[in-house]
């Protein structure tokens, strides 16, 4: 893992190396990577990819061991199958790159116990059912999902699948510990930037600066209320008659998360849900089911179905009560006045941004958005969102978009307009007007070579032993010791 800080597209790559290894390692409720030995258990041929002429032989057998852990044969093979199912080009991947990327996630997992990260096994259990849900939904029922990875039943296939995700979790929580205590100061910046040539400097492409004006269509109280109505008649059905409120999940909830395994859900007070979802999933005893009540994405009615420790087995039922024609009508009026007022100078955007604007995040800085990817204020346009391209390409700095219709999170519509507040051409890169980007690329390289710094470290202090003909693999961390 050479890195030359003199090098520009080196610490590019270094840094994509570092997402590969992250994505590789993680599975998630979209994207199941299966990278383990609890994988599918199917034998198959593959091409060895090694210093000797290619050979077929039979996935099988030891690959190598990394601390208290083991990476088989058919481990790497695996991986080389799902990143094909996935999309990810395989063009250049060998399976001594695999399999020295399943060496650095055990050696990363290995020292995670070693230094005491804990892991908690409810957002492993969490993660775990996410997936399971998935999985269903995807082959329309459990027993094909074991069917499929050639399981006999499901406890044996949560046990697996939970342990995959413990191991990728320390790694991660190992990973993250090495970079978080990484800090870069301002003369590391400046001596980062100096040490690129300048003929390999990077260009920085067109960059814009935006602001918006949000105005979403009132939800009327009548519409609130019949949702209201109709949860407490659900709730009635299970209570007093003994409906199924899996089923009832399965039909009328809005929730496409959970709609297909019946609302259900596992959480601990730890997990990203929103309060006031928390506080009734931990509020209530087993059986029980909650009143309607209400959360910015609509209304639910909730039962636990099971309590284990810290974390709860929940089903839900999600229903969103619509905005009405009238009220979209009432919602596009108002905005269009504003714009109105703008491009006849009554008012500035930002004024009016503070004045009328429904967005929270951005109505007290004037509308400004920030860019979530790099957390400044500047988005480059041939990497922004596609639809936002399309409504900022042609605008000029200080000029207002036309009235532009968008839909939240619930689907429900908003109207918005927006503004270029300030353009930046494409330009080589300069120290003091690209300071922020800079120092993202500074720091990104100092963790880069935290990492490698640990690796070399850590290898050579703990038990690796490597293999066969993987023995032969031109690996660039030192896991051959030599």
């Amino acid at each position: 893992m050479l890195l030359k800080t003199t090098n520009l597209k080196s610490i590019i790559n270094q840094a994509a190396a570092l997402l590969f290894t992250a994505a590789v390692g993680t599975a998630n409720a979209q994207e199941v990577v299966v990278t383990d030995s609890t994988a599918i258990n199917d034998r198959v041929e593959v091409e060895k990819d090694t210093v000797k002429p290619f050979q077929k032989f039979k996935v099988d057998g030891v690959a190598a061991v990394v601390g208290d852990f083991v990476v088989l044969e058919s481990d790497i093979d695996k991986m080389y199958i799902e990143l094909q199912s996935q999309g990810v080009s395989i063009k250049d991947v060998t399976n001594c790159n695999l399999a020295g990327r399943l060496m650095e996630n055990k050696l990363y997992a290995h020292h995670a116990i070693q230094d005491s990260i804990m892991v908690n096994d409810s957002e492993v259990n969490a993660q775990v059912d996410q997936q399971l849900a998935y999985m269903t939904q995807q082959v329309g029922s459990m027993e094909k999902v074991l069917e499929f990875y050639k399981k006999d039943n499901e406890a044996e296939f949560r046990a697996e699948l939970f342990e995959i995700n413990r191991q990728n979790k320390l790694a991660s929580e190992m990973q993250r510990k090495i970079v978080d205590a990484v800090e870069i100061t301002p003369e590391e910046v400046r001596e980062f930037f100096r040490s690129i040539p300048e003929d390999e400097r990077p260009v920085f492409g067109d960059e814009v600066e935006l602001a918006q004006i949000i105005v979403k269509p009132e939800i009327p109280q009548s519409e609130k209320q019949k949702i209201i109505n109709r949860l407490k008649e659900m709730r009635e059905d299970v209570v007093e008659n003994g409906a199924s409120f899996n089923t009832k999940a399965v039909l009328y909830s809005q929730d496409p998360g959970s709609k297909s395994s019946g609302g259900k859900i596992s959480l601990s007070r730890k997990d990203p849900f929103v309060k006031e979802f928390k506080d009734v999933a931990f509020s209530l005893q087993e059986g029980e089911v909650s009143q309607p009540f209400e959360t910015m994405f609509g209304y639910h009615i909730l039962t636990v179905d099971k309590i284990r420790g810290q974390q709860v087995d929940v089903r839900h039922i999600l229903l969103i009560p619509d905005v009405t024609e009238a009220t979209k009508d009432e919602a596009y009026e108002e905005i269009k006045k504003v714009r109105e007022k703008i491009l006849a100078d009554e008012i500035t955007f930002t004024a009016a941004a503070k004045e009328v604007s429904d967005e929270e995040e951005t109505r007290e800085s004037g509308g400004q958005l920030v860019n979530p990817t790099t957390g400044d204020t500047r988005f480059e346009l041939t990497k922004i969102d596609p639809l936002l391209y399309e409504q900022v390409a042609n605008l000029k700095e200080g000029e207002v978009s036309p009235i532009l219709t968008d839909q939240d999170q619930t689907g429900r519509p908003f109207y918005k307009i927006i503004t270029v507040t300030d353009r930046y051409e494409e330009h080589e890169a300069d120290y003091a007007r690209d300071y922020n980007k800079i120092k993202e690329l500074a720091l990104r390289d100092k963790q880069l070579k935290a990492i490698e710094k640990w690796q070399k470290e850590k290898i050579m202090e703990t038990y690796i032993k490597v293999n066969g003909e993987y023995r032969e693999c031109d690996y660039s961390s030192n896991w051959l010791k030599k």
